[in-house]
């Protein structure tokens, strides 16, 4: 049994194959580190998700799902309001054999399998035609991980926490360390050395970091751009693009999957 917030299938004979859980998330909410007997995935119905396993972490729109296997440590944030829908898959019943957390494309019929996978009175026929399809429909997607990690030395951490509050502050590292009292080569080798980023890519990641939850809130680029520190729409666009391979407004599309599972309306499933 967990103490995170979460819950897990404990009593194995009767309970469905995946069991769906809704978990609204307040700013700043963290389930720690934890795991799961069954696998999870996880979904962020409203808001971004952030999932941490092993040196990875990943920023989840409601466009990205998380497979996190049975077993593996992992924690999961909300910097703003969210909320989480994940499904339980018990292994035993399941095909995929991943070892390692996984992001996967939330695609509108998975949203609307999950959905109708949270229904409590589905009969067994249409629950286990609706989890197989489910199951299908997991196949992986490149996502970035935009793990933004606050250095520990006083110094380079003032400078962080002034990007943090500011994120339009352009001062190079030789101006900052005027102000902090170290030179730009100290600085440079602390960012590196402790949030694994040269410190010009760490201020895009925290920038990018910080659009995702205004872009998942529907602000326009234009708005977003401004915001986290961009002259322009067309230059915030152009760093979306370089780290992620795709434009905001693809990065948040729902894709429709056009396989031929029939329909989803209640009385088909």
């Amino acid at each position: 049994m967990l103490t995170d917030g979460q819950s897990t299938v404990t009593e194995r004979n009767d309970v469905p194959d995946v069991v769906v859980c809704t978990f609204p998330m307040s700013e700043g909410t963290v389930y720690e580190w934890h795991t799961h007997d069954d696998h999870q995935l996880a979904w962020s119905e409203r808001g971004v998700l952030t999932i941490r396993s092993g040196s990875s972490a990943w920023v989840l729109p409601p466009t990205r799902a998380m497979w996190i296997p049975a077993g593996v440590p992992h924690e999961t944030l909300a910097d703003g309001i969210a909320t989480m829908r994940s499904a339980y898959v018990r292994p035993e019943r399941c095909s995929i054999a991943w070892t390692e957390c996984t992001a996967v494309a939330a695609t509108s019929l998975m949203v609307e399998l999950l959905n109708y996978l949270a229904e409590d009175k589905l009969d067994a026929f249409k629950r286990t035609r609706a989890e197989n399809v489910l199951v299908d429909l997991i196949v992986p997607v490149p996502v970035v991980s935009f793990d933004v990690r606050l250095p520990s030395d006083e110094r380079a951490k003032r400078v962080a926490d002034g990007l943090v509050d500011n994120l339009a502050d352009e001062r190079t590292l030789e101006e900052w360390g005027l102000e902090v009292g170290a030179s730009a080569r100290t600085l440079a080798r602390l960012f590196l050395a402790e949030t694994r980023l040269p410190f010009g890519r760490w201020r895009a990641f925290l920038r990018l970091r910080t659009a995702l939850g205004f872009l998942a809130a529907g602000e326009s680029v234009s708005n977003v751009a401004e915001k986290v520190g961009y002259a322009t729409a067309s230059a915030f666009v152009a760093a979306f693009r370089r780290e992620t391979g795709i434009t905001p407004a693809a990065y948040f599309k729902i894709e429709h999957d056009d396989r031929k599972t029939g329909s989803l309306q209640h009385n088909d499933v």
